[in-house]
Formats: structure tokens, C-alpha cells, sequence
């Protein structure tokens, strides 16, 4: 007989061994090698093995009712009559509890076996097919030589990034008499009047079908392949494309890439290099002033904190300037285009984003950078600040002396002295090469795990994906986190598993709460099977909408325009449930007339928000909501209550301070570092005029208020109170 284990106490376990004991052997079991391998042979990867573990573990300390079989082994292990590796079937056994995918591995791993996407297109596989990779800079005539061979051709397809492009395709060929259709993720336009399908169309990447035949097919910026986020939509075309002829168009670190996975298909390819057509040169001499502006320039920020508070700058001088930035409606970026690229227009200054690094045919004589780091999203999901690479500043940079405009060179400088040496620096590297090309799992995939999986979520789903997927050296699994964002926002709400996975796949910003309310509001109603009418999107939206009277409204209404833009998303998908496409795209062309009042006026949507807040108070400024303090114009700050305190200057110089000292980068900026050290020495003074924020008016201007203030008992925007506060931290600053 064997002896007496446990005896039940108040609903608790008791050994006739030592808790201690059982920890100490079961730590043990963990750490030995020989179990590990066991286990990652059942499918328990280092990650999964470490996870059930832990909860074996607990089952055995916490749990009143563990098996008498279980109580033998670990009594007999304890009493040394037993080896812990005992242990490892009644761990399997529990692992598979809590990971039931470990009884299907073997199905699964082969459903995730992403090794051989060339197989995923027998269409494609049954042609030989012809590639011809355009490479060359910005401003080459790369695609320009690619299109011409596309309007030739008898039927044919282009596949761009943006929905720019693939109208501005769309509107050229049907220019040129050729009848082409228009399909964006949100929109369907045919040639022909009557809806039949047109033998050429122009279309966004991801909106591409690999199932039609044509002759000629133009795959353009080929190096997005290696995008985290959208590089399977390029991977998708190159391989699945049913095409003659494939026209790849994009820069020359994209070659060696694509010719390795035409290798893996039998397809050669041919590569035509492609050299600038006009002379770009970099400047010896950065702006430091934006008195020193002219006709022509683009001043290129990466946050819209930069692009309003320049823009008010400028305007500041008496000067009328164009605002293109990414969130904008396609609509008001054209116009705003438009406005600049007019000779007759006053407008001869442009503040943008990287908006224009493709997409937008731009008259610009000189890019001028306000900075040289730019705030990305690493493969862990964090927010980092980093220089702008190669690839990046050379798109840019590349805008200005466009082919066939006005200017027959273009010149590139930096806003900041100290940031022209490594700009420079960056200019002259070479562009890594494209090591790998992005790949995602498809629905049909996702379906297939379901049936093995029935209980997991679907962003459980994905994970289980993703870290079961076999890919090879030449191609990499797409960031998930968008995806598995929506899948937990909407996981509550009752929907089949393929129309949840097409609300998951819906394009918008999670950083817009407004936008993101409203799709968990249209899966919530679609659920229910209640259509998506016009009215009930009108009430959604407070529709009609006035123009904007401050930046706040003039986001918002950004927001309603990307609401407006995911219901005909959806409407393309679920036709019946969201049946109002051809009103709401009526609405949606008026709401980017407003918006395009809004940006017209922008500065004066900046000095409303600015003056809404309290005097003599720094405003909270968040990267989302962008109202920058950053190296305001000090005519501005005059302008607010007509005499600017040294408190308020104080505050701009310092947040200036601030981004400068954020943006340095120590591998590249030694000196920048050191400049940034110095920045604090000197007076107030010296420094408001070194760095452009104050001329010798202005500043005999402030002398004579300060003292007229202190003479009438006011000191500064605030009460006597603040300036008791302020003097206070002020103290302690010292101390």
C-alpha cells in the first residue's frame, strides 16, 4: 500500500514532505535541459514552455485537487525513490490544457508554413513572365518610362502606395485616351458609362488581383516591400501578379532582392538604370532665419507641432504659405498643391511633412529641413526619435528641381547650422540594401486555424500564427499590432470569424479615439444585422459640420473625414449593410471643402487656440493634439496680449532647448551634443537673438515694457500670485 500523501484541511492540501521540497524539485524539473527538449519536440517553445511552467507549478502548490497519481510521483521524488523527469507526462498533460493548439501542432505548423509564397499564386506560376526593374532616384523618369509602356499595352494594371497615385494614373491614361478604371480601397470608378470594366486600371497596392490577366503590370516604390507595416501588399503583387510583362519601379537597393525571388519563380530580370534628370545640390549654408525665405522653398517638419508653429511664423513676416501634412484629405492636399505650384498665386512657400516624398507633383526650387529627426514606431511598438535614413532623405530631397518645372535645379539645406554637416553626412551614405519582404497570413489561413482552435480569440489566433510561422532568410512576417489592436477592441461583439477578421483589416489610425468609436459602433449595429444608413452616420457626426474656428475643430473634422472614408471602406465589403456609398462620398467631398477653408486659414486657427488658453500659463501640448511651443516667433508671443513677459520668451527658449537636446543623436553628433551643452550659457537675451527669436527692436521694446510694468506694480501676464510662484521656482532653480 502506498502511504498517506495529503489529508484534506480546510480545503487544503497537505503533503507528508515539505513544501519547500516540492518547489526545490520542481525547479529543478525546469531547469534541466532534457525536459526543455522534450518539450519544445511537443511544440513548447522556449516562450510557451516558460508559461506552463508557471502555471503547473501553481496547479501543484495551490490546487485541492490534484491527481493520486500526481501525489505518488512527487511523494516518491521527494523520498529520492523518484527522478523529477517522472514528472514530464503529467506536464505535458497540463500544458495541453491551457495550450490546446499543442494536440494539433503538427496541422498547424503546416498551415503557418510560410516558406514557398510562390506557391500561393499557380495563376502567375503558369506564365512565363517578363521583369523589368526601373531603378533610379527621385526625379529620374523611372515611371515615367514604365507608364508609357503601360498605356501601349493592350490591358494592363499599376499598383501604387497611394491613392494619389493611382488617380493620378487613372486621370492620365483616360488623358490619353485610354480607357482606365479607378479601384482604391474606398472607391470604384469606371472609364465606360455603363460600369463595364476597362482593360487598364490603376489601383492601390493592397487592391490588386492576382487572379485577372493582363499584359503589362507597373509595381511602383518596389523598396516598400520591406515596410513593417504594409511590405506584404508589394511581396503579394511581385509574386502573384498574372501579368506578361512586370514593371518594377523603385530605388536601386531594392535590386538584388527582387532578382532572388525571381529566382525562386524561374523568372529573369532585367534592370535599366535611370539617372537624375536634373542637378540636386546641398547647399554650404543652412536658412538659420525665415527672413532668409524665398519663392520656391519647402520647409519639410515630421510633426505637426513644427509644421503650425513655422507655418505661423512665416505668415508672421507677411508671407502666404501652403500646408500639405499626412492626415489631410487627398482633396485638400491637391489644392494645396495647386495653390503653390500657380505662378499667379501669391502663395510661393510650402510647409509640409514627408506627405511629399511621393504622391504630389511639386514646383519647389529648395528643400529646406526644420530637422533632421523623426519620431518612428520600432518592431516592438515603442516610439523612438531617430535620424531620418538614407532612403528617406533622399525621397525628400529629391522634390525640389522637378523635371519640366519652373526650376532647372534643385538645392537641398537644413533650417539648423548644426544640422547641415550630418545631413550631409546622410545624403552621401549608401542605401542599405531591401534584405526582406513582408508577408501576412491570409483569411483563408486564419479560418484554417479556427477549425483547429474553436476557443482562441482571434487576436489569439494571430499570435499563435505568427509564433508557429516557418518563413525563410529572404522574407519576414508584417507587424501585427494594428491588427490585434482592432481584434481586442471588437473581441465582445458577436461576429463570424471572416467578417470580424475585415473590420480587423479596416485602415485607420489608432491614435484617433473618435474614428476607432465609431468602427466598434459599426461592428456593434452590423452584429445585430441593422444596416449602416446615411441618417444614422449624419447623427454619428453631427453632420453638417461648420468650418472650423481653432486647430481642436480642424482635427476634428480630419477624424470625420477618415469616419466618412471607412464606411465606403466597409460599403465595398458589405454592400448591404452599409448601402449609402454614393451619399456619404457627397458629403465627404463637401467635408474636404471645409477642411480646405480650415487649412487656408490656419493661423488664425492656431492664435484662436493659443489665446483660448490662460494667460501666462504654458499649454499642455501632446504630439496629438499639435499646437508647438517650439521656437515661436517672438512677434507672436507680442501679438498675444500686446507685451510679451521674459517669463513667456523664457518658456519658448526652453521648450526649443528641450526638442533640440531630444533630437541630438550621439553616434552621428558629437559637435550637435556639445552646442546643446553651451546652449544655456550666456544671457536670456543673447540667446532669444542667436537663435532667431528676438531682433535689437524687440528687445529695447521688452526693456521698456518690463520696466513700465515693475514701476505700475504688474509683472508679466499673470497675478501678483503667479509671480510669487514663479519667483519662488525660481529660487529653487538656483539653489
Amino acid at each position: 500500500m502506498f502511504p498517506s500523501l495529503w489529508f484534506p484541511k480546510a480545503g487544503k492540501k497537505s503533503y507528508s514532505f515539505s513544501t519547500g521540497e516540492v518547489l526545490k524539485n520542481l525547479n529543478k524539473f525546469y531547469k534541466r535541459k532534457e525536459i526543455q527538449r522534450l518539450g519544445a519536440e511537443n511544440g513548447l517553445d522556449a516562450r510557451l514552455f516558460h508559461q506552463a511552467f508557471i502555471s503547473f507549478r501553481k496547479y501543484i502548490m495551490e490546487s485541492s485537487s490534484v491527481s493520486a497519481d500526481l501525489h505518488i510521483i512527487l511523494n516518491d521524488i521527494c523520498c529520492g525513490a523518484g527522478h523529477v523527469d517522472d514528472l514530464f507526462p503529467f506536464f505535458l498533460r497540463h500544458a495541453k490544457q491551457i495550450f490546446p493548439m499543442l494536440d494539433c501542432m503538427d496541422d498547424l505548423r503546416k498551415i503557418s508554413d510560410l516558406r514557398l509564397p510562390p506557391n500561393w499564386y499557380p495563376d502567375a506560376r503558369a506564365i512565363q513572365r517578363k521583369i523589368i526593374f526601373h531603378a533610379g532616384p527621385t526625379n529620374s523618369g523611372k515611371t515615367y518610362h514604365a507608364i508609357q509602356r503601360f498605356l501601349s499595352a493592350k490591358s494592363g494594371i499599376y499598383c501604387g502606395p497611394l491613392k494619389l497615385l493611382a488617380h493620378e494614373i487613372f486621370q492620365k491614361s483616360n488623358d490619353a485616351n485610354v480607357p482606365c478604371d479607378l479601384v482604391t480601397g474606398e472607391e470604384r470608378v469606371f472609364a465606360n458609362e455603363d460600369a463595364r470594366q476597362a482593360p487598364h486600371v490603376a489601383c492601390t497596392i493592397e487592391m490588386c488581383s492576382t487572379n485577372t490577366p493582363y499584359e503589362v503590370a507597373v509595381i511602383d516604390e518596389i523598396q516598400m516591400i520591406r515596410d513593417p507595416a504594409r511590405g506584404w501588399a508589394w511581396t503579394r503583387a511581385l509574386l502573384g501578379l498574372c501579368a506578361e510583362e512586370i514593371h518594377v519601379c523603385g530605388e536601386p537597393a531594392a535590386i538584388d532582392l527582387v532578382t532572388e525571388l525571381m529566382y525562386t519563380t524561374g523568372e529573369e530580370v532585367e534592370v535599366r538604370n535611370y539617372e537624375r534628370l536634373t542637378p540636386l545640390t546641398v547647399l554650404d549654408y543652412a536658412l538659420e532665419s525665415l527672413d532668409n525665405l524665398r519663392p520656391g522653398d519647402c520647409i519639410v517638419c515630421f510633426s505637426k507641432n513644427d509644421i503650425y508653429s513655422v507655418s505661423r511664423q512665416i505668415e508672421a513676416r507677411g508671407l502666404e504659405c501652403a500646408v500639405i501634412y499626412g492626415s489631410l484629405p487627398p482633396g485638400t492636399k491637391l489644392e494645396q498643391a495647386k495653390k503653390f505650384n500657380d505662378p499667379d498665386d501669391p502663395c510661393k512657400i510650402l510647409v509640409a511633412t514627408d506627405a511629399i516624398g511621393m504622391g504630389l507633383n511639386l514646383c519647389i526650387r529648395r528643400i529646406i529641413f526644420n530637422s533632421i529627426v523623426k519620431p518612428t514606431v520600432n518592431e516592438k511598438g515603442e516610439k523612438e526619435i531617430d535620424s531620418i535614413t538614407t532612403s528617406q532623405a533622399l525621397q525628400i530631397a529629391g522634390r525640389a528641381g522637378r523635371f519640366g518645372s519652373s526650376f532647372k535645379q534643385g538645392e537641398v539645406t537644413t533650417m539648423h547650422r548644426d544640422d547641415l554637416v550630418q545631413l550631409r553626412d546622410i545624403l552621401n551614405d549608401a542605401v542599405p540594401p531591401v534584405k526582406a519582404a513582408g508577408l501576412h497570413p491570409t483569411p483563408e489561413q486564419i479560418e484554417m486555424f479556427a477549425y483547429h482552435l474553436p476557443d482562441a480569440t482571434l487576436s489569439n489566433l494571430i499570435d499563435i500564427f505568427v509564433s508557429l510561422s516557418q518563413v525563410d532568410g529572404m522574407y519576414f512576417v508584417c507587424n501585427i499590432d494594428d491588427f490585434k489592436f482592432l481584434a481586442d477592441m471588437i473581441q465582445h461583439i458577436p461576429l463570424n470569424l471572416r467578417s470580424r477578421y475585415v473590420f480587423c483589416t479596416a485602415p485607420l489610425n489608432r491614435k484617433e479615439p473618435f474614428v476607432c468609436t465609431t468602427l466598434l459602433k459599426f461592428a456593434r449595429q452590423f452584429s445585430r444585422n441593422e444596416p449602416l444608413t446615411f441618417d444614422w452616420l449624419c447623427r454619428h457626426t453631427k453632420w453638417p459640420l461648420a468650418a472650423p474656428k481653432n486647430i481642436k475643430e480642424l482635427v476634428h473634422l480630419e477624424a470625420v473625414h477618415d469616419v466618412f472614408d471607412l464606411y465606403l471602406w466597409l460599403s465595398y465589403r458589405f454592400v448591404d449593410m452599409f448601402p449609402d456609398a454614393v451619399l456619404v462620398r457627397d458629403i465627404q467631398k463637401k467635408l474636404d471643402d471645409i477642411i480646405q477653408i480650415g487649412v487656408c486659414n490656419i493661423t488664425k486657427l492656431i492664435r484662436a487656440s493659443q489665446s483660448a488658453a490662460a494667460p501666462g500659463t504654458a499649454e499642455a501640448v501632446s504630439e496629438d493634439f499639435p499646437l508647438s511651443r517650439t521656437q515661436k516667433d517672438a512677434r507672436a508671443v507680442s501679438d498675444r496680449h500686446g507685451a510679451a513677459s521674459t517669463e513667456a520668451l523664457s518658456i519658448a527658449v526652453e521648450a526649443a532647448g528641450l526638442r533640440r537636446v531630444k533630437n541630438s543623436r550621439p553616434s552621428r553628433l558629437g559637435s550637435r551634443q556639445e552646442d546643446v551643452k553651451s546652449y544655456g550659457r550666456g544671457s536670456l537675451a543673447n540667446r532669444l537673438l542667436q537663435e532667431g527669436l528676438l531682433t535689437q527692436e524687440m528687445l529695447r521694446q521688452l526693456e521698456s515694457e518690463w520696466q513700465d510694468q515693475h514701476r505700475n506694480g504688474r509683472y508679466g501676464f499673470g497675478s501678483k500670485r503667479d509671480d510669487q510662484h514663479s519667483s519662488k521656482e525660481t529660487r529653487k532653480k538656483r539653489k
